[in-house]
Formats: structure tokens, C-alpha cells, sequence
């Protein structure tokens, strides 16, 4: 046997016995994300007041504006104050709009009206799911003298499979502040 035809059989060795990888069947996994129940703290502007996960970083506050970070989840909730002047009709239109500015992206749109009677509160909360740019929203007004507006933003170009998690824990907290929210005269 020449060093050629030796060359050729040890190939063909390899390439028969040492291409040969054992198939092992991956084992079904799930992620699983849990977040800390929420503990509740109570927050005071000039117009209003709400309870709020006390997890959320309170930043650029003002009168009329505030933010709550929660930077674990790489999410932000932005509220916003106006005040109602002969205008309601005007707000309510700008925030069913922004609202509904997110369908090019989403999935779909969950509408909730939301009535509290005693304290005053009525509004609409939008639960969107899909890639849209922020994942909820709602408004919140005394059809007299208070508006505010809430809307929930992640840091990450959105991908709802990856923040839906986060995502429906910091609706909840949305639906918090909704329900807690109280007019200050």
C-alpha cells in the first residue's frame, strides 16, 4: 500500500466513525419570570393622589407630569396631568387617539371602562398586545376639573413575547393607580 491509498482509507475511518454525534433530546423548558408582590406606597402631586408599587423609582416629577421607573424591568409608566377648561371633549379625543395610534403594531386592543362613582374617577384603560410601542394606557377624569393620562413605555424595541411578563405586571400597577386615584380640590 502506498502512502496515498494509506491516506484515503484513514480518511474514509474518520469520516465514517468520527462524524457520528449522539442525539440527545433537549428537555422541554419554560421560562418562568416572577415579580415581588407589590407593596403598596402612596403618592401626593397638587391635583391628585394614587397608591403605587412602591418598586417604581419616582423621577421627573412636576405638577403636571411625573414618571415611574422600574428599571429591573427596563419599564417606564408616564403620567400626566391637565386641567379641564371647556376642553374635555378635546382631551378625551386626544387620548382614545393616542390609544388607538398603536393598532398599526398590535395585535389587539382590550378596552375597559372604568366607573368609581364615590371618589369621582371614570376613564378607560387600553391593554395592548403586540409589538406596539407601549403596551397600555389609560385616562382618568372628573368630567370637571381634572384629566390625567397614563401610559406605559420599555426601554427594549418591542417584542411581546419577551416583555409580556412585565408587561402585565405593570398593567396591574396601572389598574392601581386608576383605582386609587383621588381628586384634590
Amino acid at each position: 500500500m502506498n502512502l496515498k491509498h494509506v491516506f484515503i482509507f484513514v480518511s474514509l475511518v474518520l469520516l465514517v466513525f468520527g462524524c457520528k454525534e449522539e442525539v440527545l433530546p433537549k428537555p422541554q423548558a419554560e421560562l418562568r419570570l416572577e415579580y415581588p408582590e407589590a407593596k403598596l406606597g402612596s403618592l401626593t402631586t397638587d391635583h391628585f393622589e394614587f397608591k403605587f408599587n412602591s418598586m417604581a423609582k419616582i423621577k421627573d416629577r412636576n405638577s403636571k407630569s411625573l414618571t415611574l421607573d422600574y428599571p429591573g424591568m427596563r419599564g417606564t409608566i408616564f403620567i400626566n396631568y391637565k386641567k379641564v377648561e371647556n376642553n374635555l371633549e378635546k382631551l378625551l379625543g386626544d387620548a382614545q387617539k393616542f390609544s388607538y395610534e398603536h393598532v398599526v403594531k398590535a395585535d389587539g386592543i382590550d378596552t375597559k371602562v372604568f366607573q368609581n362613582q364615590e371618589n369621582g374617577v371614570y376613564g378607560q384603560f387600553y391593554s395592548v398586545s403586540g409589538d406596539a410601542a407601549s403596551q397600555a394606557q389609560f385616562y382618568a377624569t372628573d368630567s370637571l376639573s381634572h384629566f390625567v393620562t397614563g401610559s406605559l413605555y420599555f426601554y427594549v424595541k418591542p417584542n411581546y413575547d419577551s416583555i409580556y411578563p412585565a408587561a402585565v405586571y405593570l398593567q396591574n400597577d396601572m389598574l392601581t393607580i386608576m383605582e386609587s386615584l383621588r381628586w384634590k380640590d
